[in-house]
């Protein structure tokens, strides 16, 4: 519990220190974010603020990685440090000379692969062995791969918002802190969490809504954020049980998920490209709804820490109790959604007759 608190503590103090870095210096060489179709601020904010959470992680990472004692992985986890600096570096390019979607796309293939071919994938769907398809053999590997090109995307979709993203990724992280601490998981994984939890703390002292914004993570920040969440449920060390299964890691990270989800739908429907921007993202109904940014940004929040709480005992209970607690985490977020989506429509409605 110390070493989580320290290196917590160590991860919050450099990724302040250098998202203030960034922020000054973002300032001094007129770095904005552009505004489009797709976003809600106006003014000149600063967007390159995942370069100093994200260098902050990755020093600290490389340190557990390599020299926190038992709890150091090694070569086998550095092919996924590299391949969480080639997202992260081609999200800061993208930030300053925006590429066309398939070569982001492509990037996120390589280190896709950088994550599997070491090993790191889903071994199950649920914990208890007597679950159809609890245990995925080969279909681990597309599944895996999937994941983590889909969740990376989905961060990048809702960060709309002042404060979202890097909020609910941080009630994410600490779950997996909790979870990996309370059933003896593996304790990198905690330690990788905590890290990830302490750099968004230090990044939303600037990027929370009081009163609004002063820097925004860009695209570098949003797909080295979904891109790191992804590897959370597949690490693992050779003397240590799996990670978590993939039907709990969906369950958890279902907001992002579900988002993205509706988005491509949305735009298949309508004839439209797959990336192509829009304002129809759950942060933007809310908001037609005449939400402020912070209730917005509460409101989620609170859909994440039930969805954290429900998770966390179904990994507590294996059974099929938990099947039912799982189940009832998708219920939730699947009502959710459809509540907001009608609420959302009337607004629109009710706003053009009147």
């Amino acid at each position: 519990m110390v070493g989580v608190l320290i290196v917590f503590c160590v991860s919050f103090a450099l990724s302040t220190g250098a998202v203030a870095l960034v922020l000054y210096l973002s300032r001094k060489k007129s770095w904005y974010d552009h505004v489009n179709e797709r976003k809600i601020h106006s003014g000149k904010i600063p967007r390159l603020g995942g370069i100093g959470f994200a260098v902050a992680f990755i020093i600290v990472a490389f340190y557990i990685n390599f020299f926190a004692g038992e709890e150091a992985v090694g070569l086998r986890f550095l092919p996924v440090l590299l391949a969480i600096i080639l997202v992260f570096v081609s999200g800061v390019y993208d930030d300053f000379r925006p590429m066309a979607p398939r070569y982001k796309l492509f990037f996120q293939i390589v280190a896709a692969f950088c994550v599997v071919i070491p090993g790191y994938t889903f071994h199950r769907v649920f914990y208890a062995d007597w679950l159809f398809l609890s245990e995925l053999d080969w279909i681990g590997y597309p599944l895996t791969f999937l994941w983590i090109v889909g969740l990376t995307n989905a961060i990048n979709f809702i960060d709309g918002l002042d404060g979202l993203a890097a909020g609910i990724s941080t009630l994410v992280a600490l779950t997996f802190v909790f979870i990996s601490l309370s059933f003896s998981l593996c304790n990198f994984t905690a330690l990788l969490s905590i890290c990830l939890a302490g750099v968004l703390g230090g990044f939303l002292i600037f990027n929370a809504p009081f009163p609004q914004a002063r820097i925004f993570m860009g695209d570098g920040g949003s797909q080295f954020l979904g891109f790191t969440l992804a590897l959370l449920p597949l690490i693992e060390k050779p003397d240590s049980p799996a990670g978590l299964p993939l039907s709990y890691a969906a369950a958890l990270m279902a907001i992002p998920i579900f988002d993205c989800i509706a988005a491509v739908w949305r735009r298949i429907r309508d004839g439209r490209r797959i990336d192509s921007p829009d304002r129809n993202h759950i942060h933007h109904k809310l908001m037609n709804l005449k939400l402020s940014t912070r209730q917005v940004d509460l409101l989620l929040y609170g859909i994440q820490i039930i969805l954290g709480l429900l998770v966390f005992f179904a990994v507590k209970l294996k059974d099929v109790a938990a099947l039912k607690l799982l189940g009832l985490a998708f219920l939730v977020i699947i009502v959710f959604f459809v509540i907001i989506h009608f609420l959302n429509r009337w607004a629109v409605s009710h706003e053009r007759r009147g």
